[in-house]
């Protein structure tokens, strides 16, 4: 197989991964600069996104069945193409629900949330693209951690975000939605390890 047909999938993997930056950064401006009337043209714009993620993930689908020789497993291709498109998916899930649950204002710790996820998306980018010299990398497995711990630090402020909810507010409609918001907030960073370890899979069957 030629370098420039082995480049394709890791490029398109770095393209992927961009996609969920882009989303993230969406959905934290539009909790940073919260207008609830603002929230339709929010959501077209994290949609936009979100399809073309799709679009480009059908693409490296379309050339894997076709391909005779691919760099590394077909089952991985698989498995990071549709992961790394389930961190975009989960982002503009939060979206959904900030509109869905009619929220009125952000909490600050829903924010600080949504920074960490952008971290672990970024982190997720980043892994990508050292990820084509998987073979050789030195700094990889590091970066597989590093996701890794961001992803358990997201985890800290879900639990302390949760008991926070449930201790001062009293409005049993507004914990039932926000309860919910920080779920879908948890589970971006989730979606971020997951990519971490179907890398960590890969290099440690080529290893």
């Amino acid at each position: 197989m030629s370098k420039k047909q082995d480049a394709f999938y890791f490029e398109s993997f770095i393209a992927c991964a961009d996609f969920a930056c882009q989303a993230a950064h969406l959905l934290e401006k539009a909790m940073e600069e919260f207008s609830p009337e603002e929230l339709p043209q929010k959501l077209d714009e994290i949609h936009a996104v979100e399809h073309a993620a799709d679009e480009k993930k059908h693409v490296v689908l379309n050339t894997m069945v076709k391909a005779f020789i691919t760099p590394i497993e077909r089952e991985d291709i698989i498995l990071l193409s549709q992961n790394i498109d389930e961190m975009t998916d989960k982002i503009e899930d939060v979206l959904i629900r900030i509109y869905h649950n009619n929220i009125r204002s952000i909490r600050p710790d829903a924010l600080q949330l949504a920074k960490v996820v952008i971290r672990c998306c970024e982190a997720v980018k980043e892994m990508m693209g050292e990820f084509a010299d998987f073979k050789r990398s030195k700094t990889l497995h590091d970066r597989v951690v590093n996701i890794n711990t961001m992803e358990e630090e997201a985890d800290q402020l879900y639990i302390s975000s949760m008991h926070t909810l449930h201790t001062t507010c009293t409005d049993p409609i507004e914990i039932i939605s926000w309860r919910e918001i920080y779920m879908y907030l948890e589970k971006c960073a989730d979606a971020c390890e997951h990519v971490a370890d179907v890398v960590e899979s890969v290099v440690m069957k080529n290893s």
